[in-house]
């Protein structure tokens, strides 16, 4: 196996469903091969993909648009070193989780002629003509967290399952530390599929395995601050709030705080709190023991190799090159796994 992908802790012996990650491995070898090559790139199809052979890229533009996240900086630094590796650049855009803002700096990279493109699109809808205008131009684009009609390969994680393995993670625990009853809010996110998925599927596993938990909320929120304040308002009417859940780790991790600022101890038998990513100041909660109890997360390496690999891949002329990452969930008893996370992110 190509050294380019190395499979965390999180990510080995999980099975990597749909189209395999570890087929990145030959293409990558083909492209690194390639760019030390002199002549023209040869030109791609109607679709994005090469029409003769294999062609050779040297910079990566990587669009991801939530850059209030702390997973932000983690992946530009791990992509940045991944590229690195393979001889290529890494360059990134400020959309600030503003779509006008994402749409004129992806138009700005097809102008550009930015060779490659990795976007995560905050509405599909209004990707969808940048994405032809990239194919058209004859660039590689990659569609990260869905699926778009035009585009080279996509990047796609399990959503609805990190999602349902928090909801019923939740539940469970409703069930034995509750009795299966109490109250619940949940911080989610309609906004874009990605949060959708999430959501539906927290929500669902959640109500359908602890139907006697009290649904008392259902609030937009996505990062720190924003979980924290309608946390702390909820709070203030549901003073007796058991269990809140995240559709990411940064919005219950802003409900954490909440709690406690609220008075409640840290390691409360009765309070429950999990999310979904795997960010840092969440998993070293989960492993200290407190009532943030749970992560449904997804291994930054993993993300990165992907970002750098599956565009190699479509450079080298790879017949299946996108990706499915697994997404584990996490509980104090997996201290590896978090170590490992936790080093990741270091």
């Amino acid at each position: 196996m190509n050294d380019f992908f190395r499979p965390s802790l999180l990510s080995a012996g999980a099975g990597l469903s749909r189209r395999g990650l570890f087929t990145l491995a030959g293409g990558m070898t083909t492209a690194t091969a390639l760019a030390a090559c002199s002549g023209p790139e040869s030109q791609p199809t109607a679709t994005g993909s090469p029409a003769a052979g294999p062609r050779t890229i040297t910079k990566i533009g990587f669009d991801y648009p939530f850059t209030q996240l702390p997973l932000y900086a983690t992946l530009v630094k791990l992509a940045t070193a991944a590229a690195r590796r393979q001889g290529v650049e890494v360059v990134t855009s400020n959309d600030a989780a503003k779509v006008d803002a994402q749409v004129t700096n992806l138009t700005t990279w097809v102008g550009q002629r930015i060779p490659a493109i990795v976007s995560f699109p905050m509405v599909f809808e209004a990707t969808e003509k940048i994405a032809k205008a990239a194919l058209d131009a004859g660039l590689i684009w990659v569609t990260y967290g869905g699926t778009l009609q035009n585009q080279s390969a996509d990047i796609q994680f399990s959503f609805l399952k990190g999602g349902t393995l928090l909801g019923e993670a939740a539940a469970r625990w409703a069930n034995e530390a509750l009795g299966g009853t109490g109250k619940v809010a949940f911080l989610v996110d309609e906004t874009i599929q990605l949060g959708r998925d999430r959501t539906r599927g927290m929500v669902d596993a959640f109500t359908r395995a602890a139907p006697g938990v009290e649904v008392v909320a259902k609030e937009q929120a996505i990062d720190p601050d924003t979980g924290l304040s309608k946390s702390s308002a909820l709070l203030a009417k549901h003073p007796d709030l058991n269990i809140i859940l995240g559709v990411t780790d940064a919005a219950a991790y802003g409900g954490f705080k909440a709690l406690q600022q609220a008075g409640r101890a840290p390691t409360d038998a009765r309070t429950f709190v999990g999310g979904q990513d795997g960010a840092v100041p969440s998993l070293v909660a989960i492993k200290q023991g407190t009532f943030y109890r749970a992560s449904a997360a997804l291994a930054p390496n993993d993300i990165a190799d992907a970002v750098v690999g599956v565009p190699l891949a479509v450079a080298a002329g790879d017949s299946d090159p996108s990706v499915d990452l697994p997404i584990t969930l996490l509980q104090q008893a997996d201290g590896a796994k978090i170590d490992d996370l936790i080093a990741q992110n270091s």
